[in-house]
């Protein structure tokens, strides 16, 4: 039986454990399992691995996605290049190696996302986790963008945010959890109102489906799309990761 499984605290609301169990029966993939492993301390994932020997295969999220890092024997060069972890592969030789497949799913719905032709700014709402794997795609797109947080520190604060800077970054992706269920009230604090049909919202919250902010900005006639092909697209490639002939 081979074993797959998803590492961070809490885990309440997994998506990937409902995801690879249909995928493994909707695929007929046999002697399979995807489990839940609850980690509230990074420093238990050495006494996971050993207790486990049959997890081939591992998911990542937070609080762990950064922190789990140097426990790990290598990093492929998209973790290097995120910053971030979010696939471990653990491989015969007793070596675990972190990937990030964050990027790969973001690049590729976006990609689908966007028209050819778009060359505008971006907003990336959020200096969270999530944001790296945005800011990489990016870089690697020659899309320029600006931070926006309630940290000082960021390019803009919600609060210095005007809708002169809105309507100049025409592409706006929240990689913040607001508006997500049960919180399905709350929105990123924008000035909604500066919105136009030349702007695209990319909101990486899929549940619900239509979050606050994107019924508020598709209101002034932009274009939306939640973050649910994106989740699917990861998945996918972390299951390619862990399958690679070694």
């Amino acid at each position: 039986m081979r074993k797959f499984g998803l590492i961070g605290y809490p885990l309440t609301h997994s998506f990937s454990k409902k995801y690879f169990t249909e995928k493994f029966a909707r695929e007929g993939i046999a002697e399979a399992s995807y489990e839940l492993y609850e980690l509230p301390d990074i420093e238990r994932f050495p006494a996971l691995c050993e207790a486990e020997p049959t997890l081939m295969g591992i998911n990542v999220t937070i609080p762990h996605k950064k922190a789990v890092m140097p426990f790990l024997d290598a990093l492929a060069p998209s973790a290097q290049k995120v910053g971030a972890v979010n696939v471990i592969r653990r491989f015969p030789d007793g070596r675990n190696v972190g990937y990030n497949s964050d990027y790969d799913g973001f690049r590729l719905s976006l990609e689908r996302f966007l028209p050819d032709s778009f060359a505008g700014k971006a907003l990336i709402l959020g200096t969270g986790g999530a944001s790296q794997a945005v800011r990489a795609v990016l870089d690697d797109l020659g899309l320029a963008y600006h931070f926006v947080s309630r940290q000082a520190t960021a390019d803009f604060t919600y609060k210095t945010l005007t809708p002169e800077i809105l309507q100049a970054h025409r592409l706006i992706i929240n990689t913040t959890p607001l508006g997500t269920w049960p919180n399905v009230a709350q929105a990123p604090d924008l000035p909604y109102e500066a919105f136009t049909s030349q702007h695209y919202l990319f909101d990486l919250v899929y549940n619900p489906e239509v979050t606050e902010c994107m019924h508020r900005a598709k209101a002034q006639g932009a274009q939306t799309k939640n973050g649910l092909e994106m989740l699917h697209l990861q998945a996918e490639k972390a299951w390619e990761i862990w399958n690679e002939p070694v």
